[in-house]
């Protein structure tokens, strides 16, 4: 014996069945296409993956850490593995000699990393945002063209770039100083940062500089106070590689950089000696490079991840 609905359990069902394929209408492809590949991602099989790459490029910086804490006898007669069978013993010196030794004194080329780096980030995004901005709001002849010109640099090795900009920077008497390696890695890098802020501007809706225009906002205020507070995780993604790169730079740093401006990495290649004798203080000398960048990427991870995933669901 069957009963008949009531009204408003008819509608109710009714309204239930036209709202999922409504809601599913509404998603997009790339939205459909992410919710498949997190559940891909979230399986055990996965995870196990993951871990298991995870445990591998965890090993050798394990390796490197405990081979940094090892008196200079252990390390040349047993391997780091050696420690996990007893007997082992640890101590601070290579990391005294690395930064204070007579002959390395690491101390004052990690000042100039700190130094090299920071106008090199500065630089290129102050001057990529201004680009990026004119390339994609701003109407002027030969737009397009210059944008794919702009682009196109990036396939240009640096390498084969040395040789002209070591010349220029002789004949205009600033070679071996700071400002060589700040120009050096800001032209390397804005190529690939116009390109990127160009395209995450692109993904702001026009109507919100629109309605900027309309209420008489010109290209500073617009810049200012509409795109600048959009802009500030690929902002950070950008300045987080730049930093990255930067900091562990070592040819720029060897080519332009006089002896008493080269930065931290310059000096760590140095740390065996002329004849390897020294090679047991790299590992200290390593750990002491990967600090910077090890906070600076924790401290600015969640701007990050923001600025890489921006733009790539839109509905």
């Amino acid at each position: 014996m069957t009963s008949t609905p009531t009204p408003g359990q008819a509608v109710a069902g009714s309204v239930l069945d036209d709202d999922v394929p409504q809601q599913l209408r509404k998603l997009s492809r790339l939205e459909r296409r992410a919710i498949a590949t997190k559940g891909k991602l979230s399986s055990p099989w996965a995870s196990g993956i993951a871990i298991i790459i995870a445990i591998l490029w965890t090993i050798p910086s394990l390796g490197l850490l405990i081979t940094s804490f090892r008196p200079q006898e252990d390390i040349r007669r047993t391997g780091w593995w050696t420690v996990f069978t007893g007997n082992a013993s640890f101590t601070m010196d290579n990391y005294n000699e690395a930064l204070y030794g007579n002959s390395n004194d690491l101390s004052t080329f990690f000042v100039n990393s700190f130094v090299i780096t920071i106008p090199a980030v500065l630089i290129p995004i102050t001057l990529s945002l201004l680009a990026a901005y004119a390339f994609a709001w701003i109407k002027f002849p030969g737009r397009n063209f210059l944008f794919v010109a702009v682009f196109s640099l990036q396939v240009v090795p640096l390498q084969i770039a040395l040789v002209p900009l070591l010349s220029d920077y002789v004949n205009w008497d600033i070679n071996g100083s700071y400002w060589t390696v700040w120009l050096s890695h800001s032209i390397f890098a804005l190529p690939l940062a116009i390109f990127l802020l160009h395209n995450f501007m692109k993904d702001i809706p026009a109507s919100l500089v629109e309605a900027a225009r309309v209420d008489g906002a010109g290209h500073v205020k617009i810049f200012f106070r509409v795109l600048f507070p959009l802009l500030v995780p690929a902002i950070a993604s950008f300045g987080i590689f730049q930093f990255l790169w930067v900091w562990n730079d070592l040819l720029v740093g060897l080519t332009f950089a006089a002896p008493e401006y080269q930065p931290l990495t310059v000096k760590i290649a140095e740390l065996a000696g002329t004849r390897g004798g020294d090679w047991y203080l790299l590992t200290a000398g390593a750990f002491i490079a990967m600090v910077v960048p090890l906070v600076v990427f924790v401290a600015l991870q969640r701007f990050f991840v923001r600025g890489m995933l921006a733009g790539a669901v839109k509905g």
